[in-house]
């Protein structure tokens, strides 16, 4: 980090360092008032964003990041430790870099743009009105670094994090981030193989899963919201209870008899129910087959991407692993890949006997292959992805996981912005239909928020409409646009985002790099390029986005620019791929399209198309 001491050779003009003590309280002020930022608490009081019209920042840009990096914490599982979700996903590197990081953003202009690596607060740049407020990278290392015992130990030299994918980027918004997508998931499931996605259509139909984490626990509320009942297991009976008293969950038992027959109970009484069941993953798939049981769908979302720190081995106590990981953690890295294992051939069985078997894009298949040899790749394969068997159809038309959130706290702005989605694209009738059952079903976490599947197009369409709300203030304060960094364009993992692409470029991550470049280009208030760590070390690279809808003429370009370009570029990923859902939605956009990205996917087929007449010879 740049020293924030006097150097006998002075920074050029602009050019500033940030610490933890680089903008000191007064101690007789910090002793009779509350930090500006509960961050600058160091963790020893809960965290909560700020609500309001209120500023404390010296701009509304700056002012929403900094209430986004609180609210991640808000709604995260552990704050005291800076963890969001995962086991690893942290918001930053440690509470003196917290500290940094949101007195930076208090004291951040309009046009400067903090730097921030790794999760640490590196400087502040001299730059434009129109340029990123904040530019992060977090543990992009070259190929043959990226390991998981390199990043083990750099993690904890205190060098870099895991910044998840929203964790370090403070775009999470608690378990409603991946709601629908799972949602959206079962549903496809639900039309393709349980013969409809109505309620009566899944009448009795039930889903085995496990992880009741901040984004294991949105599965039961999906499948409840589609009509589908559930058991999740959890090894941690605390995370249960949270998931439960958040209403996560209907019923909450570590007795997986009673679990059984309570789910029987509701299936012949003709209810849906979603219960938690405290026991380890592995164990209860596997007890699942001498009692000739065979869900209708089976997954997981335990945070089995990281056998050290993500997945309890059969056997262990909560308190015993957290003890054996530190002190054998090759052991436990083996032991938990052995539960793994066993538990992805307990999912082939049900597969065998008609369940319907994915893997959620946790690296459960990676885990079972690591500890079996690549001789049973094949066999483990035959689960297969969510997005290559599912989703891949609505990110080929760029449609993905958006969300905005109301900065201001009000519930009523949220209502507001519902109603205005629900009535803005009268052609995707899905989007009114979600918005009512995520009004009705999903629990409030931190700042009110709502994700929403748009796709290209749709994104700047409700933005802009949203800031116009906020300039004639029916809104009370700006609000936040952002995505998952698993979007069309946004991310490379060739277990998830990109398994199987038709054109092979599964490992190419050359489209998140140049997503981050263009939405830097268009002004995004926050761009982050993230690389996966622990269990995912090697596997991932993906760019995120933050834009503000504040009201003015500056972020309604700001909004056009970086939305369009970043759904523009996911639906010229997927047609360069050869997907047919990519090249109709070039078509429908035309060369007279009403944004640069419209015409440049319009280029970028006619330049697939050979000219009959004379070959190109002058391509560099």
């Amino acid at each position: 980090m740049l020293a924030s001491s006097p150097s006998e050779n002075p920074a050029p003009s602009g050019l500033r360092g940030h610490s933890a003590d680089s903008t000191p309280r007064d101690p007789e002020q910090a002793a009779s008032q509350p930090p500006v930022s509960p961050i600058l608490a160091r963790g020893s009081e809960p965290i909560a964003a700020a609500r309001g019209a209120t500023l404390r920042a010296r701009n509304w840009r700056a002012e929403a990041l900094l209430r986004m990096f609180e609210n991640v914490l808000e709604v995260g599982e552990r704050p005291q430790d800076l963890i969001v979700y995962a086991s690893l996903g942290k918001a930053a590197r440690n509470w003196d870099e917290a500290c940094a990081i949101a007195q930076a953003l208090l004291a951040l202009e309009e046009n400067e743009t903090l730097v921030l690596q790794s999760g640490a607060a590196i400087g502040v740049l001299p730059m434009h009105a129109d340029a990123p407020l904040v530019v992060s990278a977090v543990n992009n290392t070259v190929g043959r670094w990226a390991t998981p015992e390199r990043f083990y130990e750099r993690a904890g030299n205190g060098q870099t994090i895991w910044g998840g994918l929203t964790a370090a980027a403070w775009q999470y918004i608690g378990r409603q981030g991946v709601l629908q997508g799972t949602y959206e998931l079962l549903r496809v499931i639900a039309r393709r193989h349980l013969g409809g996605e109505r309620p009566e259509d899944l009448r009795g139909r039930w889903l085995l899963t496990a992880g009741l984490g901040g984004m294991g626990s949105a599965q039961p509320i999906s499948a409840k919201m589609l009509g589908l009942s559930s058991i999740t297991v959890e090894v941690d009976p605390a995370r249960a209870g949270r998931a439960f008293a958040a209403g996560a969950i209907d019923l909450l038992t570590g007795d997986r008899d009673w679990a059984f027959a309570e789910l029987r109970r509701a299936q012949e009484e003709d209810r849906v129910i979603a219960i938690g069941l405290v026991g380890n993953a592995a164990d209860v798939f596997s007890s699942c087959l001498p009692r000739g049981l065979t869900p209708d769908v089976v997954s997981d979302q335990t945070a089995a991407h990281d056998p050290r720190y993500g997945y309890v081995p059969v056997g262990y106590t909560i308190d015993e692993w957290v003890a054996a990981r530190e002190s054998d953690p090759e052991s436990i890295e083996r032991a938990a890949r052995a539960s793994i294992t066993w538990q992805v051939e307990a999912m082939l069985e049900l597969q065998s006997r008609g369940s319907i078997v994915f893997e959620n894009g946790n690296n459960l298949r990676v885990q079972a292959i690591e500890h079996l040899g690549e001789a049973d790749a094949p066999r483990i394969n035959a689960i297969p992805g969510f997005m290559e068997a599912y989703l891949r159809p609505l990110f080929a038309r760029g449609i993905g996981p958006f969300r905005w959130v109301c900065l201001s706290g009000s519930e009523k702005d949220l209502r507001v912005i519902d109603e205005l989605a629900s009535r803005l694209f009268p052609d995707r009738p899905e989007v009114a239909r979600w918005i009512e059952l995520a009004r009705a079903h999903v629990p409030p976490q931190g700042l009110p928020a709502r994700s929403c599947w748009l796709g290209h197009g749709e994104r700047s369409r409700i933005a802009g409409a949203v800031n116009a709300l906020v300039a004639d203030g029916t809104l009370s304060a700006p609000v936040l646009f952002t995505r998952d960094h698993l979007d069309s364009a946004g991310m490379t993992h060739p277990r998830i985002g990109s398994e199987r692409m038709r054109d092979g470029s599964d490992g190419v991550t050359d489209w998140p790099l140049l997503d981050a470049m263009l939405l830097a280009a268009g002004g995004a208030d926050l761009v982050a390029v993230h690389s996966g760590g622990g269990g995912y070390s090697g596997w991932m690279q993906s760019a995120g986005v933050s834009v503000v809808a504040d009201g003015s003429a500056g972020a309604a370009r700001r909004i056009t620019r970086t939305l369009d370009s970043d759904t523009g570029l996911g639906v010229l990923r997927h047609a360069t791929a050869g997907y047919p859902e990519a090249i109709e939605t070039l078509a429908a956009a035309g060369p007279a399209g009403t944004t640069g990205a419209a015409k440049a996917t319009e280029t970028a087929r006619l330049a697939h198309e050979p000219d009959p007449t004379e070959r190109s010879t002058n391509r560099a």
